[in-house]
């Protein structure tokens, strides 16, 4: 396990890009970024063209992590939504997530079925269903530096007082990290950094209820990690879009080719020279 603990005590704001597969993973490692956030929306989005409203379950959840994981060395912390069940689901989901080499998972309260914290009709389960969950997942953990990342939506439904309150509780339950999902102006913000004295996430959604500020600044009136989850998605769907319509419109990309990477400089990213040597290492190229 990759781990991320010694990285969040590193002085200033941790910012952490979204992704949903393993080429995206490799793009932010090659990047340089410290650590990664594995997003169910855009799971849920790559994997069936379908919204963040409840339709990617516990397999794909494991499985996208293990592939991810697999790809890269920097840490990958996990969004399991609810947890998909109760808290003996949430125990062998931590089981097989840490299994599959994440750092941590994001561990949410809402209501199934989930939906993204920046839409509307959310609902939270009562507090001691999620505090269940919590539990088990601080339970079922093999190593200390698997991280639990407690989100609370209760601001959307119960208010902003309501959702600290359930932060301070999910601190004092022994969360490594504290999420209030969705505070809607800068002054809710600084309200839930006095408030809770733990490694705080804010959630960087463009287009979302919170508004977008710099890493420094959020750090400032007391947030850790910096989280754009949905950046990557947003950005390869805009690009996906521009490149289509160009090659639907005139039938070829050479208008465009600036805006692609090239063969040799993909072939580079995935590696291909490391698996070249190693089909010479095993003889591949010597039979018959």
């Amino acid at each position: 396990m990759k781990k991320f603990k010694a990285i969040l005590k590193k002085k200033g704001p941790l910012v952490i890009p979204g992704v949903y597969d393993a080429i995206g993973a490799k793009i932010a490692q090659k990047v340089g970024f410290d650590a990664m956030f594995q997003t169910g929306y855009g799971t849920s989005a790559t994997l069936f063209g379908m919204p963040d409203y409840g339709f990617i379950g516990a397999t794909e959840t494991v499985d996208n992590a293990r592939r991810i994981c697999r790809a890269v060395s920097t840490p990958v912390i996990v969004d399991v939504d609810t947890g998909y069940g109760n808290a003996l689901s949430v125990w062998k989901l931590v089981k097989e997530i840490e299994s599959a080499g994440a750092s941590g998972i994001f561990l949410e309260d809402q209501r199934w079925p989930k939906r993204c914290g920046h839409m509307q009709g959310k609902e939270v389960v009562p507090y001691e269903e999620y505090a269940e969950k919590l539990g088990a997942a601080l339970d079922a953990r093999s190593s200390k530096d698997f991280v639990i990342v407690a989100r609370t939506d209760a601001r959307a439904t119960q208010g902003l007082d309501a959702a600290i309150e359930r932060g301070l509780k999910n601190k004092k339950l022994g969360a490594d990290i504290i999420f209030v999902e969705a505070p809607q102006s800068i002054e809710e913000m600084k309200k839930i950094g006095k408030s809770i004295k733990a490694p705080l996430v804010a959630n960087m959604i463009e287009g979302g209820a919170t508004p977008i500020s710099s890493a420094l600044d959020l750090y400032k009136i007391g947030f850790k990690i910096i989280l754009y989850p949905l950046s990557v998605l947003f950005a390869n769907t805009f690009a996906t879009m521009n490149v289509l319509k160009e090659l639907k419109k005139t039938g070829g990309t050479k208008k465009i080719q600036k805006q692609l990477v090239d063969f040799e400089e993909f072939n580079n990213l995935v590696e291909l020279s490391k698996f070249r040597k190693l089909e010479k290492k095993y003889g591949y190229s010597k039979r018959e």
